[in-house]
């Protein structure tokens, strides 16, 4: 697979769905173009997994922890709270749950974020305000925190 990297914007309809967009779609590969893995994400939003891709990163990731821990578990139960498995139906509509979608504040009108191997689902104010919130050095500041050290010269 080839990793994603867009940002569109879509619409929810009145059952909770949205339309994978095509540019979206062309990147999974065959075989797995319908199974998905809706979870929250760190922020106020919704992160959707291809199937594939939860199961080879995620979820293996989550059964490496050590479930004696107070601490493993509480996250456990954060993190997969309401996560679901969907499938994208014959039209291209997923159909996103009422519990998550209330969690992040999601209406009508939304972000999707694609980076890597996962799509972040974005109600669209939100999204902007995280924009608005930033001052001019904050992408500098950020590329050297994380970036700075690296051996790579070609940024």
């Amino acid at each position: 697979m080839k990793g994603f990297l867009s940002e569109t914007e879509v619409t929810i309809d009145a059952k909770g769905r949205f339309l994978l967009p095509i540019s979206i779609k062309k990147k999974l590969p065959e075989v797995e173009t319908n199974s998905f893995v809706l979870a929250r994400g760190f922020e106020k939003n919704l992160v959707l997994y291809p199937a594939y891709v939860w199961q080879q990163t995620i979820q293996l990731k989550l059964d490496s922890l050590n479930d004696f821990t107070n601490e493993v578990r509480m996250f456990k139960k954060l993190f997969l709270n309401g996560a679901t498995e969907l499938e994208m139906d014959s039209a291209g509509r997923i159909l996103l749950t009422k519990s998550l979608l209330e969690y992040a504040g999601i209406s009508k009108e939304v972000i999707l974020f694609a980076e890597g191997g996962k799509i972040e689902i974005w109600d669209k104010i939100a999204y902007q305000q995280i924009f608005e919130n930033i001052d001019d050095n904050e992408l500098s500041n950020l590329a050297n925190k994380l970036l700075g050290g690296t051996t790579n010269t070609t940024v």
